[in-house]
């Protein structure tokens, strides 16, 4: 097994049942394996310094067997981080169809998928905001549009509160902004050894989410 290299992120984990999100049904037991020793070899020694063989060497593997499913090493970090992100919008969306028809319940339905995902996915958040610089112009375009489809949503359901006078921000634009941002750092701190859970994380973001929008609760029926 591979150990943690010194200067290494802190997220970094050698747990040989470490699944990463990147992993999709129908993946045969070796993608997923390829795929979740990346996630970590990435994010402990980053995509330059992470070569083929440490992470076939990780996942206990040949490199033959990496070439067997992925083309190169950019392939899989582009495989990591598009699917990341798709997954994100994917479940973002249902949480948004599953929420009552109010805005703030919306919001808070919104702000807990993306608390959610990223609290339970800190290292896929680590290289997707470390290694956007390490794909290529076409590869980049899809992460980032991935991104501004979760920002599109988030933008939405502000907007409708707005026009429906149950939030009273004037500046709907930044508020929705901020609230992704902040929600996406979450990843970057958040553990669940701390002292608070992700549950309570996901309510006082919630409660951070609300203030952002001013949010005014005798206006929501």
């Amino acid at each position: 097994m591979t150990e943690r290299p010194r200067g290494t992120d802190p997220h970094f984990t050698t747990d040989p049942h470490f699944r990463t999100a990147a992993v999709r049904q129908g993946d045969d037991p070796t993608a997923q394996a390829i795929l979740s020793a990346a996630v970590q070899m990435i994010a402990a020694r980053g995509y330059h310094g992470t070569s083929v063989r440490d992470i076939a060497g990780f996942a206990g593997l040949s490199a033959g067997s990496i070439y067997n499913h992925f083309g190169s090493k950019h392939d899989l970090l582009v495989t990591i981080l598009v699917r990341g992100g798709e997954a994100l919008v994917e479940s973002t969306e249902k949480a948004l169809l599953d929420a009552p028809a109010n805005p703030a319940d919306r919001l808070d339905a919104i702000v807990r998928t993306h608390v959610g995902v990223h609290a339970e996915n800190p290292l896929e958040s680590y290289i997707g905001n470390s290694e956007l610089r390490s794909l290529d112009a076409v590869s980049l375009e899809r992460v980032i549009a991935n991104r501004d489809a979760q920002q599109r949503i988030f933008d939405r359901v502000v907007a409708d509160g707005v026009k429906r006078g149950v939030f009273l921000t004037t500046n709907p634009t930044e508020a929705s902004r901020f609230i992704v941002t902040a929600c996406t750092a979450v990843a970057m701190w958040f553990r669940p050894t701390g002292p608070a859970s992700e549950e309570q994380v996901i309510k006082r973001y919630q409660a951070v989410a609300r203030d952002a929008v001013a949010y005014r609760p005798d206006a929501d029926n």
